[in-house]
């Protein structure tokens, strides 16, 4: 694990190149997605899952140097933690491995969404958002929230060279949005837009409901372009 403390906040764009990313609830599509997209751009990438088996078999699958562990591992031996698990797990998974992300930078690109025969439709957490839950269950880790909108199909298509979309980065401190949207630049196509403080995490999270039906109208795999930046 590589020390944060030389970043430099005033740098947009920091060299993250040695620092090991781990990705808890990655042998989910969104996550799996992630890790090989990271991992192929030459990220150390750790796999984590309630079930540290699983999470080596999905490592394993994978290649490309990835590690698998159980979550609590994983996030004690990774500097940026994100976070892909369901909706569903997402507190209580946060909940049992706060001690192992304390100072950590914690990505939360988790989408609280409810599905009925109309579709997906946004769910509002109690917090306000799957982040803001995030950040009150882990008081001292740097809480930011990105990559909602992404395509796990095109994540994890080999024969997809660039994903050209917009990834937009949420948080209260300025050099871990930095970090985060240096880690974004890192998948080609990207780009990581700093899109506003944690508190406006819903509107973002919700809006993943609205591409979904666009998907569904248009059989496509949409993505976000934030236009004049």
């Amino acid at each position: 694990m590589t020390s944060l403390d030389s970043a430099n906040p005033a740098d947009p764009r920091p060299d993250i190149s040695e620092l090991v990313v781990g990705v808890l609830g990655g042998t989910g599509d969104q996550g799996r997605g992630l890790a090989y997209r990271l991992a192929k751009a030459g990220q150390q990438i750790i796999i984590g899952s309630r079930n540290a088996e699983r999470a080596e078999t999905a490592a394993a699958e994978i290649g490309l140097g990835v590690r698998g562990a159980d979550n609590a591992t994983a996030a004690r031996e990774s500097d940026i933690v994100i976070v892909a698990v369901p909706w569903a797990g997402h507190g209580e998974t946060l909940a049992a491995i706060r001690a192992e992300l304390v100072g950590k930078i914690v990505v939360d690109c988790v989408n609280p969404l409810g599905f009925d025969k109309q579709g997906a439709y946004a769910l509002v957490p109690e917090e306000g958002s799957a982040a803001q839950q995030a950040a009150a269950l882990l008081p001292e880790s740097r809480v930011t929230a990105a990559f909602h909108h992404l395509s796990a199909v095109l994540l994890q298509d080999p024969e997809v060279a660039r994903i050209d979309t917009d990834v937009m980065v949420l948080g209260d401190d300025r050099a871990a949005t930095d970090l985060v949207q240096a880690l974004a630049e890192r998948i080609p196509g990207m780009r990581g837009i700093y899109a506003g403080r944690l508190r406006n995490a819903h509107q973002v999270e919700s809006l993943v409901a609205n591409l979904i039906s666009v998907n569904r109208r248009y059989k496509a795999h949409a993505g976000l372009r934030i236009t004049d930046v």
